[in-house]
């Protein structure tokens, strides 16, 4: 086999590759949408129990333990009392981990979405074809926004997220006399 139809077979590959990549972006745009959606309805959850929580906490020793709605890692806890300090962390890391990997990948695929139709761009350009150039070229911007779009969405919940299992984390060890 030589270098050319080596060249030729990558580049007929990469051309099928794009299909696949508009379908996951497309995926991952609905997904970011939802997420938003999920992380704003957990906002409001926290938000209206966030007085018993901080009371609870507050107040070890003197009162039950109980679950909260909105506060996952607490209420894992309290289901698991001998949960060890890396168990718990393993569960935050659950909390965070599809809003993470969405956010990564989202600006990855809508790359790959935009060097995809570069080859078929430049060819046109060596064609004169004007309208192949411009054809190809509107895909690949397009592809490229929706996942920086994508991974703007996932990227604010996710650091939010982070902070309140930080917290979780924080007042989980007040409540076992740790800190």
């Amino acid at each position: 086999m030589n270098i050319q139809s080596l060249e030729m077979t990558m580049a007929q590959t990469s051309e099928l590759l794009m299909a696949p990549v508009i379908i996951l972006i497309c995926t991952l745009a609905v997904y970011a949408i939802y997420a938003l959606g999920r992380f704003f309805s957990q906002y409001l959850v926290r938000k209206q129990n966030k007085l018993a929580y901080i009371r609870q906490v507050a107040s070890i020793g003197s009162a039950q333990v109980t679950t909260h709605n909105g506060y996952p890692i607490h209420n894992y806890f309290i289901e698991n009392p001998k949960a060890s300090e890396d168990e718990l962390e393993v569960v935050a890391l659950k909390q965070l981990e599809n809003l993470r990997i969405v956010t990564r990948i989202a600006p990855m695929l809508g790359l790959i979405a935009t060097m995809i139709p570069m080859g078929p761009a430049l060819q046109a350009l060596a064609d004169g074809n004007i309208q192949g150039i411009s054809e190809s070229l509107i895909i690949a911007f397009a592809a490229v926004i929706w996942g920086m779009v994508i991974s703007s969405l996932t990227f604010w919940p996710a650091s939010v997220k982070k902070r309140w299992c930080a917290v979780e984390l924080i007042n989980i060890r007040k409540i076992r006399g740790d800190a």
